[in-house]
């Protein structure tokens, strides 16, 4: 009776929840282990169907780094990064083409449909969701570094995208964007997100990452660092304790809040059901940063 009893509770803390963000759009960013540890995966994609069960509007953006690498490597081809960004020629992007969209994007879709949700793919045809132009990198003396077929964001289809979660669908959006003559730029995925959140002005913008969140001590789970604000966050920069990879996350999120995104979530994807933790308890269980 008391697991019965502690059950209903938690229904009832998340009732709140669901109440006040209830026909809102959350976006969801999918990478890193999340993707690579199939029940993780499993628990990730439970909790975006039921997202939509209860009208939370999710759309889920991914990335695939390390399947990519895979593809490469089997292909003969060696990874190349310049400042942490991959470089993509033509023969990178024709592999990061097919394993985003015919591998990566085609399970998610499967995945979430054997589930039981309505899942989309949004990236070809008329589908196609996200556009944008070649990124250029600063170099020193003001020169500027290609990086090949690699771009950002400049445009999102809201009317797409919209149109899928109005009728109770789950966009499934790789991070991959078409250019002003249609050809392919390979995305970074925390951008793609990010800039689909900001597009959106959604509720959340939710990171699932290969860590608990923010943490003071890398190493001690327990240093977590639940809540930050903006302001918190150049802080623990300037202190080297945010660095490295969590660095174009963190701005990643406080580009969406300047651009009208509510709050913004860095919460471990390995961790069963981690997105319906964050978002339905009062605690949490990562990091929530806010302006």
């Amino acid at each position: 009776m008391d697991a019965a009893i502690r059950k209903a509770e938690v229904l009832i803390e998340a009732l709140g929840y669901i109440r006040t963000f209830r026909d809102h759009q959350t976006v969801i960013k999918l990478g890193g282990s999340a993707m690579e540890e199939a029940d993780a995966l499993r628990a990730t994609l439970q909790s975006v169907v039921f997202l939509a069960a209860v009208g939370l509007r999710p759309i889920l953006v991914h990335g695939g780094g390390k399947p990519i690498d895979r593809a490469m490597a089997a292909s003969g081809l060696q990874p190349k990064k310049i400042q942490g960004r991959r470089y993509t020629d033509d023969a990178t992007l024709g592999i990061v083409v097919r394993v985003l969209t015919e591998e990566i994007n085609a399970s998610i879709v499967r995945q979430l449909r054997d589930l039981g949700g309505k899942a989309f793919g949004l990236h070809s045809g008329t589908s196609q969701a996200l556009f944008g132009e070649q990124l250029m990198l600063d170099g020193p003396n003001d020169e500027k570094i290609d990086l090949g077929r690699v771009g950002r964001v400049t445009r999102v289809d809201a009317e797409l995208i919209n149109g899928c979660t109005h009728a109770g669908m789950i966009p499934v959006i790789p991070s991959l964007a078409h250019d002003a003559d249609g050809s392919w730029l390979n995305v970074n995925a925390d951008t793609a997100a990010a800039g689909v959140a900001a597009r959106m002005k959604t509720a959340k913008l939710v990171m699932m990452t290969d860590t608990p969140g923010i943490l003071r001590e890398r190493k001690d789970p327990s240093s977590l660092v639940a809540n930050l604000t903006s302001d918190g966050c150049r802080q623990l920069i300037r202190e080297g304790i945010i660095d490295s990879g969590m660095i174009p996350k963190v701005e990643a999120c406080l580009d969406a809040l300047r651009s009208g995104v509510g709050k913004t979530h860095i919460v471990d994807g390995r961790l069963k059901y981690s997105l319906l933790l964050e978002i339905f308890t009062d605690k949490g269980v990562g990091t929530e940063i806010v302006l």
